[in-house]
């Protein structure tokens, strides 16, 4: 069998098991088998595959017919144009996500500021965050041990391990610090609506990531509270919320002696992420 064959049956398959991206989840899972880039591949079809690495296709083929996320099977997704170290203990990072970091860069370019990252997971935000704010240093919580090893595999990778700690530990748990920024994408789905949601999130993504309770603002209105005795004056707090809970967030926010300065939609046109200063 050769790779273009290899590429054929593995898209024939997953195309039976109704996946969207057949072809090119077969390619991407072909690349990994064959530890060559994907482009390499494409460019040489003929080349043959052996019996060994057919075994190993199909044990991932097998994997993503039962909607096992590709970034798990693949061991990495790719975030602000790297790509990133992520596994079952941590959420697959969201495109919503870089439009967070990408805003939060504009503001803060050429600034020296310390960040909290709430929940830091693979740690994508606080290290690509990091990497463009080259004078500032950071700190990423989460309460998953197993999450931390991946995040500080890729603050490693990216050379960012002296200027980022991470810690296993509740944002409550932390005091006598202040910081320029906090940021967290938390968990922000209703309990009642985690049934619906497609089966290679609830199947497979860590609950403890998606899971924002009754309402699905008990861990942003924690993180708000909080954030009052953690941030310095005018300070900012951003968050990626869900699609209909921008009013109840701000009101929060107002509540709790936030100013409002930007919110940010999503590729679907829904606001996605709301940056707050503290006054």
């Amino acid at each position: 069998m050769n790779t273009f064959e290899a590429i054929k049956i593995g898209s024939k398959l997953l195309k039976e098991k109704k996946i969207s991206n057949h072809i090119l989840d077969s390619e991407l899972l072909l690349s990994k088998t064959l530890n060559k880039p994907r482009e390499e591949i494409l460019i040489n079809l003929d080349k043959k595959v052996d019996q060994n690495q057919i075994y190993i296709f199909q044990k991932f083929l097998s994997r993503r017919s039962k909607n096992e996320p590709i970034a798990y099977i693949l061991e990495e997704k790719e975030f602000w144009s790297e790509k990133f170290a992520v596994n079952k203990d941590t959420l697959i990072p969201r495109p919503e996500t870089e439009l967070l970091v990408s805003k939060l860069i504009e503001i803060f370019k050429n600034k020296k500021i310390s960040i909290l990252d709430i929940g830091t997971g693979s740690g994508c935000i606080i290290i690509s965050l990091l990497n463009n704010l080259e004078q500032s240093k950071g700190l990423g919580i989460d309460i998953s041990k197993k999450a931390l090893i991946i995040a500080k595999k890729n603050s490693l990778k990216f050379k960012s391990n002296n200027r980022v700690k991470f810690l296993n530990k509740s944002f409550q748990n932390i005091f006598n610090k202040k910081f320029d920024l906090i940021v967290s994408n938390p968990p922000y789905i209703k309990k009642k609506d985690l049934k619906n949601l497609s089966d290679d999130i609830k199947k497979y993504e860590p609950r403890i990531a998606l899971d924002g309770g009754n309402d699905g603002l008990d861990l942003i209105k924690k993180i708000i509270y909080k954030s009052k005795e953690i941030l310095k004056l005018n300070g900012m707090l951003a968050l990626e919320i869900g699609n209909e809970q921008i009013k109840r967030v701000s009101k929060t926010l107002i509540d709790n002696n936030f100013r409002i300065k930007h919110v940010i939609k999503d590729y679907k046109n829904n606001i996605r992420c709301i940056l707050a200063n503290y006054k």
